[in-house]
């Protein structure tokens, strides 16, 4: 296993963690209707987006160096792959890129509100669906090996 390909895995767990945190502390603050703090809930979004780019960069870099994705694609085409290869050579990269430019959007997004229950609200939504779209994209069967 190549230092990237640990980076990527381990660095899910963080991401996964704070991501799920963020989203999970937006909702709170909607239904909640507290008022959003930048020296917490500001904070706490930013993480889940920085967290969420680096993992996005590993997973870049090492699907571009690794042998096995890009040539399975080449030689035998999308439509000869196998299930499990199909997920890991083409959705799961396709599905977190737009993941993780979704949680980007949210944070955009989010700095243009006025209220707390915008703000909230527009962080809830974006990341809470990335989290969502990453979560059904994992390769499950060897995310604990």
């Amino acid at each position: 296993m190549t230092i990237i390909q640990l980076l990527h895995s381990y660095w899910a767990y963080f991401t996964l963690l704070i991501l799920a945190f963020a989203s999970l502390n937006a909702l709170a603050g909607y239904f909640g209707n507290k008022e959003f703090k930048l020296s917490k809930d500001l904070r706490i979004s930013l993480f889940a987006l920085i967290f969420s780019h680096i993992q996005l960069l590993l997973g870049l870099i090492l699907y571009l160096v690794s042998p096995n994705a890009l040539a399975k694609i080449q030689s035998s085409g999308i439509g000869e792959l196998s299930s499990f290869e199909r997920l890991l050579a083409l959705e799961h990269p396709l599905i977190n890129i737009i993941a993780v430019t979704l949680i980007t959007i949210g944070w955009s997004k989010h700095k243009k509100q006025q209220t707390s229950k915008g703000k909230f609200g527009k962080i809830a939504l974006f990341y809470t669906i990335g989290l969502v779209l990453i979560l059904s994209r994992i390769p499950w069967s060897i995310w604990f090996d």
